[in-house]
């Protein structure tokens, strides 16, 4: 068994520092890195394809909504035309400096609004996953099984890999708990690691209301900004060891 383990990072900007990014990004095989929209900016986009790079980890652009003070969870109404240039715009953004340090670009995935949107949304899906295509049609698109925007990858002819979370609760659906909503977030390290190990070796998790719901497992997400995301990322390494997981890159489970 293998499985991917990502974190969305690079998402400091100026002099406002975001996460934990020195101590995550050794620790994960995927960074999804902010592209300046949401967070990041020039500066921190350069030093944290420069922390990849030391630690061989694979790289995805992270294009969120253009609303920085909203830190991009806040749902905006772009047209297709506006959406579409919006992610095409972030990933050549990133990739300027990812090529720059020698490096090749793994995947995309859509950052906090735009993500839960897409997932939805069918004209969104369909506009993001044209903006990857038309940019590199070898790049992976990072999102949940149960949304448009994984089959609409699919449909496209895009690589998919379905992500799952570590630290957030699921609707009977497959959809994530709104973060507004008690329960939405898993705080507690062992709830955590018990629902990943049992994500990836059963393709299960219990969903907020205590039925069990089938869930595709490709790579694991804890976000880099969670309080508790060292600790859970610790755990669930050394869990996967003893489990007899391994853990690979998206490029090379993809490609």
């Amino acid at each position: 068994m293998m499985i991917d383990l990502n974190s969305d990072l690079g998402e400091s900007f100026g002099h406002y520092t975001l996460g934990n990014d020195e101590k995550l990004i050794p620790l994960i095989t995927s960074v999804n890195a902010a592209c300046g929209f949401h967070g990041g900016d020039p500066l921190i986009m350069m030093k944290t394809v420069d922390l990849v790079k030391r630690t061989g980890a694979g790289i995805g652009a992270h294009p969120g909504f253009d609303d920085l003070q909203g830190f991009g969870r806040r749902n905006v109404n772009l047209s297709r035309d506006e959406l579409y240039a919006c992610v095409l715009y972030q990933i050549g953004a990133l990739d300027a400096f990812v090529r720059a340090a020698g490096l090749r670009l793994a995947h995309v995935k859509p950052h906090g609004a735009m993500y839960n949107m897409a997932a939805k949304n069918k004209d969104m899906a369909m506009a993001i996953c044209s903006a990857v295509k038309d940019y590199d049609p070898g790049l992976i698109m990072l999102a949940q099984e149960s949304g448009l925007l994984y089959r609409t990858a699919k449909e496209m002819g895009l690589p998919a890999a379905a992500e799952v979370f570590a630290d957030r609760a699921y609707e009977e659906d497959g959809t994530l708990v709104a973060r507004s909503k008690p329960g939405a977030m898993i705080t507690d390290p062992k709830e955590a690691l018990a629902r990943v190990i049992r994500m990836i070796k059963e393709g299960k998790v219990t969903a907020i209301t205590g039925k069990d719901i089938p869930i595709k497992a490709d790579s694991v997400c804890v976000h880099g900004d969670g309080e508790h995301a060292l600790a859970f990322i610790e755990e669930i390494r050394n869990a996967c060891t003893a489990e007899g997981i391994e853990l690979k890159t998206l490029r090379v489970m993809f490609h």
